[in-house]
């Protein structure tokens, strides 16, 4: 048991992290699904188009989300270069989901309401691992101070010790000239 105990506390931040990105690709995929479905079934738009414009709508709810909840502990390094180098790579998830899409629908010509939602789900699945390793590559950037890598804190000068013997930061809650 405390084996399987260590391994949580040495993994929590990415499974954390992981369980928050989840959580919003979830309510990301229902977005697009939903957006997707409507417009290609119910408006007969085509399959790719509705997929594209179902996908913009969905990454803008992933980026406010995943800024604000997933990885607010990661650097912020400006919203434009952030929002731009997110939607960029979405772009690549969605060129993803497209080569599935297009597969199903051309190579294997499947065509129709389940052959549409299944080339969806799939490509989708791949899409998210690499929007996953991505965001966190360039777009949220790790913390300075290494608080999103699950690294111990190194002792220094606003450190203490813990009782387990491991640095603990503290940091001045004001400063003050003069004092």
């Amino acid at each position: 048991m405390s084996r399987l105990v260590h391994l949580y506390r040495r993994f929590a931040h990415i499974v954390h992290e992981l369980a928050k990105f989840g959580s919003i690709g979830a309510i990301s995929a229902v977005i697009t699904f939903g957006v997707g479905n409507a417009l290609h079934l119910g408006f007969g738009l085509g399959e790719l188009t509705s997929t594209g414009i179902a996908t913009v709508i969905a990454a803008t709810f992933a980026y406010v989300a995943n800024r604000y909840w997933t990885f607010r502990h990661r650097d912020q390094s400006g919203l434009g270069r952030e929002y731009v180098i997110f939607f960029a790579l979405n772009g690549v998830g969605l060129l993803i989901t497209w080569l599935f899409q297009g597969a199903v629908k051309f190579g294997l010509e499947m065509r129709g309401p389940v052959a549409y939602n299944v080339s969806l789900v799939i490509g989708t699945a791949a899409a998210t691992l690499f929007r996953y390793w991505s965001y966190k590559r360039w777009v949220f950037l790790p913390a300075e101070d290494g608080a999103d890598t699950g690294a111990q804190p190194v002792p220094g000068p606003l450190s203490r010790p813990t009782p387990q013997g491991q640095a603990e930061f503290s940091r001045p809650t004001s400063i003050t000239p003069g004092r």
